[in-house]
């Protein structure tokens, strides 16, 4: 594109100041066709770094955004948001509570204050300046100031004064806020995890057997068995879906009918003699478990043989090993066990946890049991000891879209504390622009990131962690090649030695291949990834009309590698019924293969807060078929239910490519990764030899975007 005709706004430059920054912001902009109606606000940054919440569960811990917005105008982004206890003991964000959701509450009984289940009555959202709270055990509530939370002396304000128009009961240093602390994260869900799980709940309640028989006939034989009988069909319904996706095939059948207080009991079986022996495998105690099959076992084992009433939570067994193996992952997370025995003949005894409410919802959000039955919390008290002293309250100095919600209670569980009004959702929306067409249209440019990350990484504490780009807002965004402010940065890692990636959707990155060279010639770890969610070219100009060709795309793929700088690739965001057929998938792992791509990984659509309502208006508009299908996926949340997030994860492992064999010596560059790609819609080159008549095209599975 061109900049040469370059102006500012009216005749001279216009200024304006933005939520968060001290001195004002520049608004600039651009005579060129991708730039109309875009703002460019161009400000000076105090940090370019960017920390990592502990919680996240990414593997860096700090990244660097030089722009916030994105001309790419995808119709896709993602946010974080503050967890709320839900009424059946899990937790969503609370920028995806929808109205009429059951929660928790609390009551006051006249001696306790109790747990009750609630509902959603309204909710919405307001843009206030920020104040962050942060609590003895390291939680952290961002919030407005008139945030109130409930302590251990009532209500009080998150800001106020001693006197004068702003008096008010606010918190203190060493004010003790009500509730259990905060939330533990969810667990992974890996192969690991489902291993663990059936092993917990195959070995708690479960019947695997391969017993010799002689027949009639004097012939042996071996009877393989496997059944697994339960009330809850949570429990059956996840072990069987675990199964399958294993490998093994069970059937379902009703063991026992309900009779008077007694629920019905449903099974699932099978006598095959592969499936019993892989049942067998996946029970098998593991050399060296790993936190995930800990994870997953906690999980099995309870659903299998635990209970949770107002007292205690316990799991029996008669078992050694299995309450040996309890006990061991227990410990490993750093609970406090108690082995307690029964006056049972049958040796029955019971791993009991300790430390209240507070662990007992450590143990559920860290394992997540399938019966929800067994989880809730409702009826009991807020006793808790859990370490909730406010250590410091600071503004934040940026006005922040913050949450609220209208519960029957008046409260609710955010983050393990009681709570009313208000919570963030880090978007565009904290600088007073909406998550929707301002994102794309109001960018804002850290001129000054390059020497402000300099400076961060030239410091004498700094430790050399691994920095990521890309993870917010693209740097390579078309508007990069007017600012220039990537080259600087990359300078800036190599001068310092420090283990640097990026994540973007455009080849501009090629104009700082020589930078990025000189980082890998210096031994300093350095990778990229480009995201192809579709080759389809009306999926493509619907879903990321200002970004460069998915193809072009690929090509910078084989380019950085023929270089030597790893780079991969991310089907992202994977759409449900737009781009997940498997022969589009297929096609864009087999040229990523071709282009020597390191990586290759594949993420589902996320859909929170805001977003959720902008990729729903933009279904209505193009897609209306697709509509019911995203409101059934999404219901609950911000992600697509696990089986279908299992599904297209699936597609991508499923339909990479094998790897060519080794045979022992290192292939030449240009037979791994050819010069040039070479894709079935191009044009011959002169005097090439045409190629053989290809067959006729098999007929889409999936119909076509529009």
């Amino acid at each position: 594109m061109r900049w040469d005709n370059l102006r500012l706004d009216r005749d001279g430059e216009e200024e304006t100041r933005l939520p968060g920054y001290r001195d004002s912001a520049v608004v600039r902009r651009f005579d060129a066709p991708e730039a109309m109606d875009i703002r460019f606000y161009e400000v000076r940054a105090k940090s370019a770094l960017n920390r990592v919440p502990k919680a996240s569960q990414m593997p860096f811990r700090w990244t660097v955004n030089p722009y916030r917005g994105c001309t790419h105008a995808c119709v896709f982004c993602a946010s974080g948001d503050t967890p709320v206890l839900l009424a059946d003991g899990r937790t969503r964000p609370l920028a995806d509570l929808r109205v009429g959701e059951a929660i928790v509450g609390t009551v006051f009984d006249g001696k306790y204050r109790r747990y009750v289940e609630t509902e959603v009555r309204d909710h919405w959202s307001s843009i206030k300046p920020a104040y962050r709270v942060t609590l003895e055990d390291g939680t952290e509530l961002v919030t407005s100031g008139d945030h109130r939370f409930l302590t251990r002396r009532g209500w009080k304000h998150v800001m106020g004064a001693m006197g004068g128009a702003d008096q008010r009961p606010h918190l203190t240093l060493n004010n003790e806020l009500v509730g259990t602390g905060k939330f533990a994260a969810p667990p992974e869900d890996t192969a690991d995890y489902r291993r663990g799980y059936v092993c917990g709940l195959v070995r708690g309640d479960g019947t695997l057997a391969s017993r010799p028989y002689v027949r009639a006939n004097g012939r042996p034989w071996v009877h393989h068995f496997f059944r697994l009988a339960l009330a809850d069909g949570e429990a059956l319904e996840r072990a069987r879906g675990f199964l399958t996706e294993f490998g093994a095939t069970t059937g379902e059948f009703g063991f026992h009918a309900a009779a008077g207080s007694h629920r019905e009991i449903r099974a699932i079986r099978t006598q095959r003699r592969a499936d019993v022996e892989l049942i067998a495998e996946l029970t098998r105690w593991p050399l060296s478990p790993s936190e995930d099959w800990r994870k997953g076992f906690l999980a099995g084992i309870f659903d299998a043989e635990g209970s949770c009433g107002r007292q205690a939570l316990r799991i029996a067994n008669t078992d050694r090993a299995i309450l040996g193996w309890t006990k061991s992952c227990l410990d490993h997370f750093g609970f406090d066990v108690v082995e307690e025995s029964t006056q049972s003949e049958n040796g029955l005894k019971y791993i009991r946890l300790r430390g209240g409410l507070p662990e007992r919802l450590r143990f559920f959000h860290m394992t997540d049991p399938a019966i929800t039955r067994k989880r809730i919390v409702q009826g009991m008290a807020l006793k808790s000891d859990a370490k909730t002293r406010v250590v410091s309250v600071e503004p934040l100095g940026v006005a922040m879209r913050l949450y609220d919600i209208t519960t029957g209670t008046g409260d609710y569980i955010s983050n393990g504390v009681v709570s009313h009004n208000c919570f963030a959702r880090p978007t565009h929306t904290y600088l007073d622009f909406n998550a929707g067409r301002d994102f794309e249209r109001e960018i804002v440019v850290k001129v000054n990131a390059p020497e402000v990350l300099r400076a961060e990484l030239s410091r004498p504490s700094w430790t050399h962690e691994h920095v990521a780009m890309g993870t917010n807002t693209d740097p390579y965004q078309w508007v990069e090649g007017r600012y220039k402010l990537m080259p600087p940065i990359w300078e800036a890692f190599r001068d310092t030695g420090t283990p640097c990636s990026v994540l973007t959707k455009s080849p501009l990155l090629l104009r700082d291949l020589p930078l990025m060279r000189e980082i890998a010639e210096r031994g300093i770890p350095i990778a990229a990834n480009l995201s192809v969610p579709t080759l389809d070219e009306k999926a493509w100009r619907a879903t990321e009309p200002h970004t460069p060709h998915p193809r072009a795309r690929l090509e910078a793929v084989g380019e950085l590698n023929r270089a030597g700088i790893p780079t991969g690739i991310l089907v992202a965001p994977l759409m449900p019924g737009i781009n997940d057929a498997p022969e589009q998938v297929e096609r864009i792992l087999e040229l990523a293969q071709e282009n020597g791509a390191t990586g290759i990984g594949g993420i589902a659509l996320h859909l929170r807060g805001e977003v959720r309502e902008i990729w729903l208006d933009w279904l209505r508009a193009h897609r209306p078929d697709l509509v019911p299908r995203y409101e059934r996926l999404y219901a609950r949340g911000a992600y697509a239910p696990p089986e279908e997030r299992r599904r297209l994860a699936e597609l991508v492992r499923r339909g990479a490519p094998p790897m060519p064999p080794d045979d022992g010596e290192p292939a030449p560059a240009a037979r791994r990764v050819p010069r040039r790609t070479r894709f079935d819609d191009d044009a011959p080159a002169a005097g090439a030899r045409p190629r053989s008549a290809a067959a006729p095209p098999a007929k889409p599975r999936q119909e076509a975007l529009f």
